[in-house]
């Protein structure tokens, strides 16, 4: 499927996506909407909707480039521990960064999940079984135990209703001048988009790199960087979106092969089209109530990745 089709879906759903809600609002009142109407439509529905597309395209990419990194289709945030480790200097943030600068929270939560990124690379490096399967397997224990030490401390200090509220992502709460913060994950994409042919090349080894004259460490440092800056800024902004990185990629490569570049464009769109279809699901399916999106995403997520673990399996890779 051609690029521009893809996109026509997106906008078509983000379209329809603006007049979904408990408050009443067609398309016909966009040509006469009270001041409550314009006030739901430029707070709430547009902030809702582009918060979505930049979410849901920077998980997604987020997740391409943890896999071209580590040449292992089953890798992502979520099985990497990268989101299990923002969620908690998320919590380090409240206990002891209370009153410091919002700056500085961010940056709290954006160092653990570069740590956590960095320790889950640390082990894949030294686990003697390279088996696609086990090494996701891994990850998600170690995203487990970062989890278990925080819903621990978050119990010790009284804080678990704030970490619950971050377990599972949720746009319900998305209005203007509370999701600004996401902007600042479209550079990186843009950079990111600009940096994939290094990304290719020192997923290909630290030798195949070196003959390319890349510096290997240095990519993928910064590959890793990007990857926790993004999950970061959707986690503090959003929540937890369990396996979106990792469902998206995968169906993208099955359907267009495995060129990163190439890819990264449709994984963008796609992701950001897969949330849409899922917020839109979950506004509908209990009207006027609504499922988060971490719900959703992770009921559907979960069952497209067992799926792929058994192709895996099947397919004896």
């Amino acid at each position: 499927m051609k690029l521009r089709y893809v996109l026509l879906l997106l906008g078509v759903l983000a379209f329809v996506s603006l007049f979904i809600g408990v408050s009443s609002l067609s398309i016909t009142d966009l040509f006469s909407m009270t001041e409550e109407q314009r006030e739901i439509f430029w707070s709430s529905r547009i902030p809702r909707m582009l918060s979505i597309l930049i979410a849901g395209a920077g998980m997604a990419v987020a997740g391409l480039v943890m896999q071209q990194l580590t040449q292992n289709r089953l890798v992502s945030p979520t099985t990497a521990g990268t989101m299990d480790a923002a969620r908690l200097g998320m919590l380090v943030s409240i206990l002891f960064l209370a009153g410091a600068p919002a700056l500085v929270r961010i940056g709290t939560a954006v160092a653990f999940a570069v740590a956590g990124t960095f320790i889950f690379m640390f082990i894949l490096e030294r686990v003697r079984r390279k088996d696609p399967i086990f090494i996701p397997l891994v990850g998600l224990m170690f995203g487990n135990i970062l989890g278990s030490i925080t819903t621990f401390f978050a119990y010790r200090y009284d804080l678990i209703q704030n970490m619950t509220a971050w377990l599972q992502g949720n746009f319900a709460s998305v209005i203007s001048g509370e999701y600004e913060l996401l902007w600042l994950t479209v550079p990186v994409l843009l950079f990111t988009y600009w940096y994939a042919d290094r990304i290719t090349a020192a997923g290909m080894g630290e030798s195949f790199a070196r003959n390319l004259g890349v510096s290997y460490r240095t990519v993928i440092n910064t590959g890793l960087v990007s990857v926790a800056l993004i999950t970061s800024l959707v986690v503090l902004s959003i929540g937890m979106i369990p396996f979106l990185g990792l469902i998206v990629p995968n169906l993208v490569t099955i359907f267009r092969g495995g060129h990163m570049r190439k890819n990264l464009p449709y994984t963008a769109v796609a992701g950001a089209a897969f949330v849409l279809i899922c917020d839109i699901f979950g506004r509908t399916i209990i009207y006027p109530y609504e499922i988060p999106i971490g719900l959703t995403v992770g009921v559907i997520g979960s069952g497209i990745f067992l799926y792929l673990l058994l192709r895996r399996g099947r397919h004896g890779s």
